[in-house]
């Protein structure tokens, strides 16, 4: 494990260039690992999930969409609730343990569930609150491991390593739905024995302790809401929220892909590999770049190709060439590796030792409920007008959130403290 201080007083101020000050945090690599297995677990359901709910049982692009964002939202109000109990203990570790497992058992619940819309709506509800809990805790001990002028490589590092399992994810998905000709049952069962495999190295790698704050610790914000006080979070938390608002989510895009190719039903679950794959060519490069131009470009410039993926969709009918799919999925990779690990590792800095997981959960939570309101508005729009006018309503809005955000995003071209800043120091992980 690569220790990044001595943890002494009168230690040297990490250095920006050289040897090992440029390799990744040993927490960020066993996080890394457990995200890849769970995302593994939870990419199965995901890549089926579309077609289970619109094809198998019936739903409408609308209720898909209420149901989806819904879930999306609670799950982003729990975020705020596992942050503050994660900084107020500094039990960052118990609290995403907790996170991932609550995910792994839903698998349970959609196996049991069968065909009943309560069971399944439970069992989804319990997914994404796990999901919810676990998410600002991991990404505060990112945070907490790492310098802060190179938060983009660690956050690209555990990106890539989480996307692997999400590019594994639909393909055990796919390989279970041939070899048992459809059965959705068996994709339940084996993602729910991933997942606690997810939980275990969690608890077998990652340290168990927060570390301690700086020398010249930082005030006390007593709630994830404290961080508004700061001005440039409160621009980072707006620009994120505005352009979640024009995000119409990854479900809609595949579903959208399905009709415009008129793809077997069987190949549905692999059309996120596409985009995972250039997610995890891209996530390391891209938090790179972040790092040396600063993270606010990146973060607008990966919108700029969202806006190319509905601009694609938009003008094309069905019965496209299967060539479609190669700009959509590569345009929806550039988009994650540039907004998703670039968000976090823009607004980290900013925040006090005591209060990241808080802070980084209210982004979270921020950007989340935009997008749970875009789903919904999406599905509705596809319903009453189809999804051709739907389309050119979500260009308008992400164009219009693109002006937004880039009049609110702080246009520090780091977004980091100085090395000798008491927020450069970097804790030592020995003790774990």
């Amino acid at each position: 494990m690569y220790l990044a201080t001595t943890g002494r007083r009168d230690a040297p101020a990490p250095q920006r260039t050289g040897g090992a000050g440029r390799r990744v945090p040993g927490t960020v690599l066993a996080l890394g690992a457990v995200s890849l297995v769970t995302d593994v677990s939870s990419e199965m359901v995901t890549a089926v999930l579309p077609l289970y709910l619109v094809l198998g049982l019936g739903l409408s692009p609308l209720q898909f969409g209420v149901l989806d964002g819904l879930f999306n939202g609670a799950a982003a109000v729990v975020r705020l609730l596992g942050g503050h109990a994660a900084d107020r203990g500094r039990r960052h570790k118990r609290v995403a343990g907790a996170g991932y497992a609550l995910s792994a058992c839903s698998r349970l619940g959609l196996l049991l569930a069968g065909g009943a819309t309560a069971g399944i709506a439970a069992a989804l509800a319990a997914d994404r609150i796990g999901k919810g809990i676990r998410t600002a805790p991991r990404d505060a001990l990112i945070t907490l491991s790492s310098r802060p002028e190179a938060l983009g490589r660690s956050f690209g590092v555990h990106r890539a390593m989480d996307t692997t399992g999400a590019l594994l994810g639909p393909l055990a998905a796919f390989a279970l739905l041939w070899a048992t000709a459809d059965a959705y049952d068996a994709v339940f069962v084996v993602s729910f024995c991933i997942g606690l495999l997810g939980v275990l190295l969690l608890v077998l790698y990652v340290p168990g302790h927060c570390p301690a704050p700086p020398a010249k610790p930082t005030p006390r914000r007593g709630t994830a809401f404290g961080a508004l006080r700061d001005a440039a979070f409160r621009r980072i938390l707006g620009a994120a929220a505005l352009l979640g608002a024009a995000t119409i989510g990854d479900a809609f895009v595949y579903l959208l892909l399905q009709r415009r190719l008129d793809l077997p039903i069987g190949w549905f679950p692999l059309l996120p590999l596409g985009a995972a794959a250039c997610y995890l060519l891209l996530a390391v490069p891209a938090g790179r770049i972040a790092d040396r131009v600063g993270r606010r470009l990146p973060f607008l410039y990966g919108h700029v190709a969202l806006l190319g993926v509905y601009a694609v969709l938009v003008t094309t009918s069905g019965g496209a060439t299967p060539l479609l799919l190669v700009p959509v999925l590569v345009l929806l990779g550039v988009f994650y590796a540039a907004t998703d690990g670039v968000l976090m590792a823009l607004a980290g800095p900013v925040l006090p030792v005591d209060g990241k997981a808080g802070g980084l959960a209210l982004l979270q939570t921020g950007q989340a409920l935009a997008r749970m309101l875009a789903a919904a508005g999406f599905g509705a729009a596809w319903t009453v007008w189809g999804p051709s006018p739907a389309l050119w309503a979500a260009i308008s809005a992400l164009l219009a959130a693109l002006a937004g955000g880039w009049a609110l995003l702080p246009r520090n071209p780091s977004g980091t403290p100085a090395p000798e800043e008491p927020g450069a120091q970097i804790p030592d992980w020995r003790t774990a």
